[in-house]
């Protein structure tokens, strides 16, 4: 079991739900000391019949011994977002910054593998951005993926915004 689960599951408790929850899809061992490649299947919340998949590094017990840096995974991450369903959104964030939809702790208090969603609306398009969020130095390590929704059959709870 990755260390920082129990650690997220923990912090759960103390800050309350989460935007979205990830199941593991698939887990792929990279090398002798066990060290993995976990996916993450992300749902949106607010977007029905979209699917992050989200990669990230997922160091063993024996790497972080021979190491160090016991409480912390590398910013190593991925995102692919893909229309699985019917699109419907429901209230999203149509600001710049968009807003937040899944994070996962990375290390004990300080690293955090975030998603946020932005809506480009001159595209009719959603961006998917797959960061890290660190209290010190922050993470120039990023990946985004888009969904277009030009010329699909979406269903706007709130109306499309104009």
């Amino acid at each position: 079991m990755p260390f920082r689960k129990p650690i997220f599951a923990a912090a759960l408790v103390l800050a309350g739900s989460i935007p979205a929850a990830a199941e593991v899809v698939g887990k792929v061992g990279v090398d002798w000391v066990g060290n993995d490649i976990v996916i993450e299947a992300v749902t949106d919340p607010q977007v029905k019949g979209v699917t992050c998949h989200v990669t990230y590094f997922d160091r063993s017990i024996i790497d972080r011994l021979s190491k160090g840096n016991w409480f912390e995974d590398p910013s190593n991450n991925s995102i692919a977002c893909r229309q699985t369903g019917p699109i419907e959104i429901g209230d999203i964030d149509l600001s710049e910054e968009g807003e937040e939809v899944f994070r996962e702790g990375m290390s004990l208090i300080w690293k955090k593998l975030v998603v946020n969603r932005i809506y480009d609306k001159a595209n009719d398009t959603l961006i998917y951005l797959v960061h890290s969020r660190q209290v010190v130095e922050g993470s120039a390590k990023m990946a985004i993926s888009t969904v277009p929704l030009f010329d699909q059959p979406v269903t706007w709870t709130n109306g499309k915004p104009r």
